[in-house]
């Protein structure tokens, strides 16, 4: 039906094919509506117009939208004349549309025709979004993926045809290659090209900071000037998490995947409300890292001395028990448990994995991904896992009681867990089960070992230099049981380290095998002055003289050693 038709002869003839529509044909079209929509809410589905214009409806399917589904829609006519704005939307303005698949446009230009056209125009959802955003409600009408896609900038032919791009109508609009899109896509690259573990955007008055956390200290990568800009970096990274962009007060959290360096990248966000707008931060996870069995991470490549990798080794290979390895955050818990887990994986048993998120992807391994949305929790997760006949069991962090209670019991029937917990030392690991109300006995007697560890940044061999040691850093070398030093290494920085004087990070790690002695030292109740005598009269070396063996061997900085581990 051509929109250069004038109104009333329209009508008319609108009029005359709904008289001429049987109850049989209307009935069937409700049927195909609502398959149409179902196929739709399918992650990059066509348009509910696109399904019913493919499905034999496309003579009378104005009429038949009207009649049976109480909507108007925009045709092929109508919709060169219909001129987008979708800053209506506010500072959000193309990435809130192509978020709710709905761009606010007005039929002809006129300003009393406001209409919103969606991919699915009988989504209360996303109308209810829509008009949060707009501050009133807007009628709905069905557009196709191809008149959205030409008013939202993304497909050239589209644009072509005569349909304005919202670019220019929307002043200040997030377009598709817009400046705030490239300055997201390169903080993106340089965090996968430099090996950053996580991606800060930080918003304050004036604009939006990016910082790398590189070698677990944070550097400064770029900075965009603007308030409007800083708002539309975070809603850029909220459609690419599928978040809602007009969330602004809570707390958000979602991941997305990209293609970078021919691989695909992970990435887990974190959403979070400050007084300047909202901040980001962006964990890069790149599962392919231990893909290929040739590059399987080693304990050794890891930088685990001799005697502790050997130690680590066996309590891995034990065939039943816990090994846990603890240590705050970042600082290599599940790279370490995995490590452990590739060493011992033979193919000749069924190893299963309960990770949020799973990190990397194991080969041979049946890796079970978290899902508290879902009600898949670790507590829930691991109850299945026991009844798939596993032979080692790696429980990517514990968190609760529940968790805890499961996988004791877990070890003590004849499986072996490998998990991590946040503790700082040994001690602090039974301080947080007794916390967990755990009946001590048990969980001691399911402990084989526990790895305290810590990440370390390594000195640029290419720029280190000396400065005299002051007398505090001599006197805690000396107890340490190493000469007394005359000077220390100092990092310099340089192009082949970025100018940070560090370049790589290795683990130091205090390996405790737990035998009957501290069984009964815990379950009495003893003192953590006797636990740390019994712990350390064995000859397990700790965190602070196996830092100090790094600065002796000027593989790390004194100043890198107390900021990691204190003196």
């Amino acid at each position: 039906m051509s929109a250069d038709m004038p109104a009333d002869q329209r009508a008319d003839m609108s009029a005359d094919m709904s008289a001429d529509m049987s109850a049989e044909s209307r009935s069937g079209f409700r049927a195909a509506l609502q398959a149409a929509r179902r196929q739709t809410a399918l992650p990059g589905a066509d348009t509910v117009l696109d399904h019913l214009l493919r499905g034999g409806w496309r003579e009378q399917l104005p009429a038949l939208l009207r009649e049976a589904g109480g909507m108007e829609m925009v045709d092929a006519d109508s919709g060169r004349r219909a001129l987008p704005d979708a800053a209506l939307f506010g500072a959000s303005g193309v990435a809130l549309a192509r978020s709710l698949r709905a761009v606010p446009v007005r039929l002809d230009g006129d300003p009393d025709r406001l209409r919103l056209a969606m991919a699915d125009p009988w989504d209360d959802v996303t109308l209810r979004r829509a008009a949060q955003a707009m501050g009133r409600r807007v009628p709905a009408i069905a557009a196709t993926q191809a008149q959205l896609d030409g008013w939202l900038g993304s497909t050239p032919s589209a644009a072509s045809e005569g349909s304005a791009a919202v670019g220019a109508v929307a002043t200040g609009a997030v377009m598709p290659e817009g400046p705030v899109v490239a300055f997201v896509d390169q903080a993106l690259r340089r965090a996968y090209e430099v090996g950053a573990s996580d991606i800060h955007f930080e918003c304050d008055r004036h604009g939006v900071t990016v910082r790398l956390r590189r070698d677990g200290v944070l550097m400064p990568h770029e900075r965009m000037e603007g308030a409007r800009q800083a708002e539309e970096a975070i809603s850029r990274i909220k459609v690419l998490a599928q978040l809602d962009i007009t969330e602004r007060r809570l707390p958000q959290d979602g991941r997305f995947r990209i293609a970078l360096g021919g691989g695909e990248l992970d990435l887990r966000v974190s959403i979070i409300p400050s007084v300047f707008g909202e901040d980001a931060v962006l964990r890069l996870l790149d599962k392919a890292q231990l893909r290929d069995p040739a590059d399987q991470v080693s304990l050794d490549l890891l930088g685990f001395d001799a005697a502790g990798a050997a130690m680590i080794r066996e309590l891995a290979g034990l065939p039943h028990g816990m090994l846990l390895v603890t240590g705050p955050t970042g600082s290599g818990k599940t790279t370490t448990v995995y490590a452990a887990l590739s060493e011992v994986n033979n193919g000749i048993e069924k190893i299963i994995t309960i990770e949020d998120p799973v990190e990397y992807e194991l080969a041979g391994v049946l890796q079970v991904p978290v899902n508290e949305r879902k009600g898949l929790t670790f507590a829930k997760g691991l109850r299945s896992i026991l009844r798939h006949d596993p032979d080692r069991i790696l429980v990517g962090e514990i968190r609760d009681a529940e968790t805890a209670e499961i996988a004791v019991q877990s070890a003590l029937t004849g499986h072996q867990v490998l998990t991590t917990v946040h503790a700082n030392s040994v001690f602090d690991v039974t301080g947080r089960f007794k916390h967990f109300d755990l009946d001590m006995f048990g969980f001691m007697a399911a402990l084989n070992g526990v790895i305290v560890q810590r990440l370390v940044r390594c000195l640029c061999p290419h720029c280190v230099a000396d400065r005299p040691a002051t007398p505090r850093e001599q006197q805690w070398v000396v107890e340490m049981g190493l000469p007394r030093p005359e000077t220390m290494p100092r990092p310099i920085g340089c192009e082949r380290c970025g100018g940070t004087g560090y370049k790589g990070r290795r683990v130091i790690a205090e390996v405790h095998t737990i035998d009957d002695g501290f069984r009964d030292l815990v379950t009495t109740g003893a003192p953590v002055s006797a636990l740390r005598e019994h712990v350390y009269r064995k000859g397990v070396r700790t965190l602070s003289q196996l830092g100090a063996d790094m600065v002796s061997r000027r593989e790390s900085s004194a100043e890198e050693i107390k900021r990691v581990v204190g003196w």
